[in-house]
């Protein structure tokens, strides 16, 4: 299945128009082109949307605001799901935007799978998003980009890393994102929603992974589960488990909505 972004609007999209939809939220400095696999894996099921943030991708230009990151998931979702609800699937920074989402727009949420992003980033839990921020500014994209290209290309695969890395790594835009998460709080943000939630950490994913019964438990319906074998990118580490893992959250959702 071939998988392109139109220079119209800034999020891919697969799947029948009427089928139910699941919009894929994607981790900071990334784009769209990370949930490929879980987009080619679910497109014969469901309506499956893959928006870029703001400072990344085809939105780079724009300047990355919680509201703004909203604001742009909820543009790709109501033009593309048929009911006007989905289930959002986030990953790290896409996590926390799809929980201010749900937080802004309940009646647009079926559900929330919530991968990488069971910290809070206040107190101390907020200094691995300014060390990572600061990071992205201090490495040139020149440097960077082919570094993080091999890094991608040994583990995941030129398959699975190879669009990623076609699409770019957003340094600026993710260190802007970052520092724009440091002291938000989520967690009371999850306790006040009724939807259900699905909270899902890898295996070696030490900074996320050790909160994420704890964040389950907080929610009024939740859960948490965690992929053995995979670190923070958990969709990619381990691909199959993960898109296992959110086609049946949303097979479950679906009589509920």
């Amino acid at each position: 299945m071939s998988i392109a972004a139109t220079h119209d609007r800034p999020w891919v999209v697969v799947g029948p128009a009427d089928a139910p939809a699941i919009v894929f939220i994607h981790a900071t400095r990334y784009t769209r082109a990370q949930w490929y696999p879980q987009l080619r894996a679910l497109a014969g099921r469901f309506r499956c949307i893959a928006p870029d943030l703001p400072g990344h991708g085809l939105r780079a230009d724009e300047t990355f605001t919680p509201d703004a990151a909203v604001a742009a998931i909820r543009q790709a979702l109501l033009a593309e799901s048929a009911t006007g609800r989905a289930v959002l699937v986030g990953l790290s920074l896409g996590g926390y935007v799809a929980m201010d989402l749900a937080d802004a727009h309940p009646d647009l949420v079926d559900g929330l799978v919530l991968a990488g992003c069971s910290a809070d980033p206040v107190g101390g839990h907020a200094w691995p998003f300014r060390l990572l921020a600061r990071a992205f500014e201090l490495a040139p994209g020149p440097i960077s980009t082919p570094v993080g290209a091999a890094l991608f290309h040994l583990r995941h695969g030129r398959k699975r890393g190879g669009p990623v890395v076609k699409a770019g790594f957003w340094d600026d835009g993710g260190a802007v994102a970052l520092r724009a998460l440091v002291g938000r709080r989520y967690l009371a943000r999850l306790a006040r929603l009724w939807i259900p939630v699905l909270v899902v950490n890898g295996q070696f994913d030490s900074v996320f992974g050790p909160q994420g019964d704890r964040w389950a438990a907080t929610c009024r319906k939740g859960r948490h589960e965690v992929i053995r074998g995979a670190m923070h990118l958990t969709n990619l580490d381990r691909p199959k488990a993960f898109t296992a893992l959110v086609a049946a959250f949303a097979d479950e959702v679906r009589p509920a909505a």
